[in-house]
């Protein structure tokens, strides 16, 4: 059976215990034998190569370097790591090479919360969007420092909230993306404030899609 870790925590206001058990249930579904830790000590602790798939699910506060080297080494031998918003794209502020491993780092929400925007499947053939039409997201729409290596499958057009970035003219922002990190893949998704969206139908496509995909 395969193994899956979700190490959640950080910032409240994610609802990172409610999410974690959403993203449990559909690897459950998958056939996943699922650890949840609501500790980082677990990535010093536990034996991170014997994870077919780790979750990231903590948001911005701070991590030892003997809790990312784990970590970051476990996805470089070919541990998958997946996972969404903040939860992935926006832990560890200062930790440089976990952003590089990532592929991108959360700078801003334009608007903050409950801006409708679309989100546009780039394409639709692809097994991590494969049949998928564009849909709106009404939540944050986040705008990343992207690592130019990522592939993107699913993109979001700002400006729509009113700013000083918006003299740059538009930008097609990546929302959903992959990368690789030494024999590891990595899957990133942007959407998913809070539980409310991480339920959206779209939001729990792809997170299957990406989830499945990125397992070694």
């Amino acid at each position: 059976m395969k193994k899956a870790l979700i190490f959640q925590g950080g910032w409240e206001g994610h609802e990172p215990a409610e999410v974690a058990d959403i993203l449990a249930g559909i690897l459950i579904e998958e056939g996943f034998n699922v650890k949840i830790s609501d500790s980082l000590s677990t990535l010093e602790e536990d034996d991170l190569t014997t994870y077919d798939l780790i979750i990231p699910n903590w948001t911005q506060d701070k991590i030892t370097k003997e809790q990312l080297t784990p970590l970051m080494e476990a996805v470089e031998a070919g541990t998958g790591l997946a996972g969404l918003h903040g939860g992935m794209g926006d832990s560890f502020r200062m930790e440089t090479d976990y952003q590089f491993m990532i592929g991108g780092q959360w700078v801003a929400h334009p608007g903050n919360d409950g801006i409708s925007y679309t989100v546009n499947i780039l394409d639709a053939d692809h097994p991590l969007t494969e049949g998928m039409e564009d849909f709106t997201v009404v939540s944050e729409q986040y705008y990343m420092h992207i690592d130019p290596a990522v592939k993107v499958h699913a993109t979001t057009r700002f400006p729509v909230a009113d700013g000083p970035y918006q003299t740059n003219g538009e930008v097609d922002m990546p929302v959903v993306w992959t990368k690789r990190w030494g024999q590891g893949k990595v899957y990133y998704n942007s959407l998913g404030h809070v539980a409310e969206i991480v339920r959206m139908p779209e939001v729990i496509a792809l997170m299957r899609k990406g989830m499945n995909w990125a397992t070694r």
